[in-house]
């Protein structure tokens, strides 16, 4: 996403990216620095982690706190992660002020986000769904009134799928495939973990 405002002729780029981890919001900001190097700064914010742990800004050469902090305090706002933010700046020859910066920088991301939208996400628990080929069809037809299959394979030694249950309900599987009617011993459950997904 990419929205740009002028300000007393300062001309502001906020380039929003979503991102999987740290290694991706530096390509992004290495990538933005090569399109315009002619920029005089170049201002990042990030937040990254299912729980927003990792925040990082910088504010490449504004006055201290004028530039990163105002982006990042964007981002938090708009309660998102996996993101990454670099404002762009071009001068126009009119000094803004310490709070004109924090408004403009704050601003372009806050504008930025508010034109991208948001995914909302939860924290599920994967596991894996085994059963043999003869029950197969029921098996997936009764996870796939609940919850959200991913992952299906079916092969000789029979049919897999993994599925999105929530955060903390991974032992209830078992149980509603039994009050389901299926028997005991027709599905092996493989916990695979916590993950976070998109809300259906």
């Amino acid at each position: 996403m990419r929205t740009g405002t002028v300000v007393e002729r300062s001309r502001f780029l906020c380039v929003l990216e979503p991102v999987p981890g740290e290694a991706a919001a530096d390509d992004v900001v290495a990538a933005v620095r090569r399109e315009f190097p002619d920029a005089r700064h170049h201002c990042t914010a990030r937040v990254l982690g299912d729980d927003g742990q990792v925040r990082r800004a910088s504010d490449d050469g504004e006055p201290a706190g004028t530039a990163g902090a105002p982006m990042l305090a964007a981002l938090d706002g708009a309660g998102v992660t996996d993101v990454v933010a670099v404002v762009v700046r071009w001068f126009g020859g009119v000094l803004l002020g310490t709070g004109g910066l924090v408004r403009a920088y704050g601003g372009a991301v806050a504008g930025a986000l508010a034109e991208a939208g948001t995914v909302h996400r939860r924290r599920v628990e994967l596991v894996q769904v085994r059963a043999g080929l003869a029950e197969a069809g029921r098996v997936e037809a009764e996870l796939r009134r609940r919850h959200a299959v991913e992952d299906v394979a079916w092969g000789a030694d029979g049919w897999r799928a993994v599925v999105a249950v929530p955060a903390g309900g991974g032992g209830a599987l078992a149980a509603e495939l039994a009050a389901a009617g299926l028997a005991p011993g027709t599905t092996r459950l493989s916990d695979l973990g916590p993950a976070v997904r998109p809300l259906p």
